[in-house]
């Protein structure tokens, strides 16, 4: 990995992968699978160092996070929780021997199967896990330590699995404040801490009761809340108190770090998403990408790829499908599969449950393919090394 060169990070169902293209965003190159082929939920890079981590894993793996010191040639296993491959091996000499199994004591035991999230800030290497827990290293990522006082949270017996279960999906930091963290678990909703974990405030209030009526979708506004199903969430750069979300049914934004939340799905195709988007240097600036509906396919409105843009904080939309498919398209991009670059202008990439990762150089406005036939894509990051 050069000076200069802009890595797209991806996790897929079958490893991590990295799409690595020249200073001038042209010549994209597919180098993997790596991480021994593992479920790979999410991959992020510190481009100062060059250091890479893969958090993924499943019922047969157990769970771990995967790290590369040398751009990816050579990965290290911080394995966390053990797997059916683990009992197997107990039971089976032989089979431990085919696969250089240890009977090595796993810090969690099998108290969660997958690593969904990770997240490194401050010093900190995050880890959000299913089910929901939030794991943190201050040793990048060699040893994890659970941090209890988000899982003894009072609502905690409430938390209620979202399809892909109960799952700690997105965590942000505020890049000011090493105090300052949010999470998404879905489906118990945000949750903000501002004296480093010590304490965990949920943050799912609207700013207006109004936002509820109407609604009959189970994940939909109640009691005053959002729904608790939130799929993604991102902070704006500026002030810190900015934030937006896509949640299971609609696109929400907060100017005060959470505590209250306004509708911003209005001019949108659909109430239905997983990714949100927001500019490196304009809270203004924002895109999503809308699908049909949960039990409508999850696919694009009308099967025509859009991916839709803001340019005043969600108060109007505009769909931008210039290099999209527009006809008979029915994929879908998850939750952590739609990352950006801080170059200018800024670069958008996403990725799709087809094995496909779009790129724009341009805001939005023009799409092109960079990658194609990789497996499911589960997230996408980028580290750039400029």
């Amino acid at each position: 990995m050069r000076t200069g060169e802009l890595t797209v990070l991806t996790g897929t169902t079958k490893g991590a992968f990295l799409i690595s293209g020249g200073a001038d965003r042209s010549g994209w190159a597919v180098e993997g699978p790596f991480c021994d082929g593992w479920p790979i939920n999410h991959v992020i890079g510190d481009a100062e160092s060059g250091t890479i981590w893969a958090g993924g894993g499943g019922d047969w793996n157990g769970a771990g996070v995967w790290c590369s010191q040398d751009g990816g040639a050579s990965w290290k296993l911080t394995k966390l929780t053990k797997g059916t491959i683990d009992d197997w091996a107990a039971q089976d000499p032989d089979f431990a021997a085919m696969i250089g199994w240890t009977d090595a004591k796993l810090p969690f035991a099998d108290t969660f199967t997958q690593i969904w999230s990770l997240c490194d800030a401050h010093g900190t290497l995050y880890a959000g896990a299913k089910p929901a827990r939030l794991l943190a290293s201050a040793d990048k990522g060699e040893n994890f330590h659970h941090v209890e006082s988000l899982s003894n949270h009072p609502s905690s017996g409430s938390w209620n699995p979202g399809a892909a279960g109960l799952v700690l999906h997105t965590i942000v930091p505020d890049p000011g404040d090493p105090d300052r963290l949010w999470i998404g678990i879905s489906a118990a909703g945000i949750f903000a801490t501002e004296d480093g974990g010590k304490t965990w405030e949920r943050r799912n209030r609207l700013s207006n009761a109004a936002a509820c009526e109407g609604h009959s979708h189970p994940a939909a506004p109640s009691d005053g809340e959002t729904g608790h199903c939130v799929h993604n969430m991102m902070l704006a750069p500026g002030s810190g108190d900015l934030l937006y979300q896509q949640n299971h049914h609609g696109v929400w934004r907060s100017s005060d770090g959470g505590r209250s939340w306004d509708d911003i799905n209005a001019g949108l195709p659909s109430t239905f998403g997983f990714p949100i988007r927001v500019h490196p240097r304009d809270p203004q600036t924002i895109w999503t990408f809308p699908l049909n509906g949960d039990a409508a396919g999850r696919f694009p409105p009308e099967a025509a790829a859009a991916v839709w843009k803001s340019e005043n904080g969600g108060e109007t939309w505009e769909a931008k499908r210039e290099g999209l498919p527009q006809t008979a398209c029915f994929f879908t991009v998850l939750r952590q599969a739609m990352a950006g670059d801080n170059r200018d202008p800024a670069g958008l990439y996403f990725g799709t449950n087809s094995g496909s990762i779009y790129a724009s150089f341009d805001e939005g406005e023009t799409w092109t393919e960079i990658a194609r036939h990789l497996p499911t894509i589960l997230s996408v990051e980028v580290m750039d090394r400029n």
